[in-house]
């Protein structure tokens, strides 16, 4: 049967969303917030992403520093924009730093929010006869390798006996593995929220499973070490990451007026945004970076290297930097609902 395929603007509209995911992108620079201050702070943003929170919140204004926005697709690029001294701090999901930790990176993780894995899925189309994860062996499955997703596929296998070599895995970036799944030429995609919002807005899929209970559901803020190292940087990031949690906290208490914001500045339709927002964006809480999540993401990094897809075995606890814990929840907190 022939799936009805996603229109090409909205499939390369997608591709710039807000996303834990890895794979070569390329990057771009922002418009620049002109603060009081002389320190200017590097930072490195995805479509719908800090900026975006922080300017609907309100949390721009009165800066006694200056912030110079640069716009990355994807993880992996903006965390080697951090390596190199590009970008002072930005935001990625829970798998990214893993893959910068295993090529040597300079980076250390100084903030989280752990939300809900409900948005992370594997989908299959509306018609398809699979009703659970353990069906998927010998079944081609599209991800985007080094994502979020990467990880929630080897877990959801691992979970009922399988592992990757048991399914035919098509690594695939978002763009393409969505006109892939749309169209029939794989029986399953492993994604992210908004795109599974947008599928099953679209009525094109349903889930097979969710990452709850499977991934950790962290977010991160990751910063160059040499940006800590200067106490006038290290000073301005505490504001930075202050004014980011306040802005996540804004989003969960004004959830359609950021869906409107959100469609806006990622070209998606309104009701996807809000369904993304109501079921993964709002959960998110900021909380501590300590010894459980270190031991969390040590797991994920244990993972990938007995697959071999980092090339060296990774002490998590050695990329990260608990100096703006303050009083913090602990990052095993619950997801907002």
């Amino acid at each position: 049967m022939r799936r009805r395929l996603v229109p090409a603007a909205l499939i390369l509209t997608c591709a710039l969303l807000l996303t834990a995911c890895g794979g070569n992108s390329s990057t771009g620079t922002g418009g620049d917030i002109d603060g009081k201050g002389s320190v200017t702070l590097n930072v490195g943003d995805q479509k719908g992403g800090s900026e975006a929170i922080l300017r609907a919140a309100g949390e721009l204004k009165d800066l006694d520093y200056k912030i110079k926005w640069s716009s990355f697709t994807s993880g992996p690029p903006l965390l080697e924009a951090v390596n190199a001294k590009a970008v002072d701090i930005g935001g990625v999901g829970n798998t990214p730093p893993v893959f910068a930790a295993g090529a040597g990176s300079k980076i250390s993780v100084v903030a989280a929010w752990h939300g809900t894995s409900a948005g992370d899925t594997i989908l299959v189309p509306k018609d398809s006869a699979l009703t659970g994860p353990r069906q998927l062996k010998g079944r081609s499955v599209a991800v985007a390798q080094g994502s979020s997703a990467h990880y929630q596929l080897v877990a959801s296998l691992k979970a009922v006996g399988l592992s990757l070599s048991d399914v035919a895995v098509k690594y695939l970036q978002p763009a393409d593995a969505l006109a892939a799944f749309t169209s029939g030429k794989v029986d399953a995609w492993a994604v992210w929220d908004p795109y599974t919002s947008q599928i099953l807005q679209a009525g094109q899929g349903r889930v097979l499973t969710t990452g709850d209970g499977i991934t950790n559901g962290l977010t991160f803020q990751v910063a160059s070490p040499t940006a800590l190292h200067d106490p006038r940087k290290a000073a301005v990031v505490k504001d930075y990451l202050g004014r980011l949690r306040r802005g996540t906290d804004w989003v969960y208490d004004h959830q359609e007026e950021w869906a409107k914001v959100w469609a806006k500045d990622t070209k998606l339709p309104y009701q996807v945004a809000l369904a993304s927002v109501r079921r993964t964006n709002s959960t998110r809480v900021p909380v501590a970076v300590d010894q459980p999540l270190v031991a969390s993401e040590q797991r994920i990094a244990d993972a990938f290297a007995e697959l071999k897809l980092i090339p060296r075995k990774v002490d998590f606890a050695g990329f990260v930097d608990q100096r703006y814990n303050g009083g913090l929840p602990p990052s095993t907190t619950p997801a907002r609902s």
